[in-house]
């Protein structure tokens, strides 16, 4: 068994994660420990199950790219209304 702070596991993961193959690990922040644990088995309830709005998502790629344009878009309108309120 081995309790480390949480500082100490950021800036050792590996280290911990491959401890956590053999022992117990408990990572100690303020008043709070959490155990990390090592398992071969996927519970059901663990995987990624999409629901009635995984139809909608969208990539990163599409993310950035509406972004952009959002951004393009306001900075466009921005300009636009400073030119005529300084007319």
């Amino acid at each position: 068994m081995t309790v480390v702070s949480s500082k100490e596991f950021a800036i050792n993961e590996d280290k911990y994660f491959d401890l956590a193959m053999n022992e117990q690990v408990f990572l100690k922040k303020g008043d709070n420990m959490f155990v990390l644990t090592h398992s071969d088995i996927i519970q059901e309830d663990m995987v990624f199950q999409p629901d009635e709005d995984f139809h909608r998502s969208i990539t990163i790629d599409e993310l950035h790219r509406r972004v952009k344009e959002n951004i393009h878009k306001w900075y466009r309108e921005r300009n636009e209304n400073y030119s005529i309120t300084r007319s």
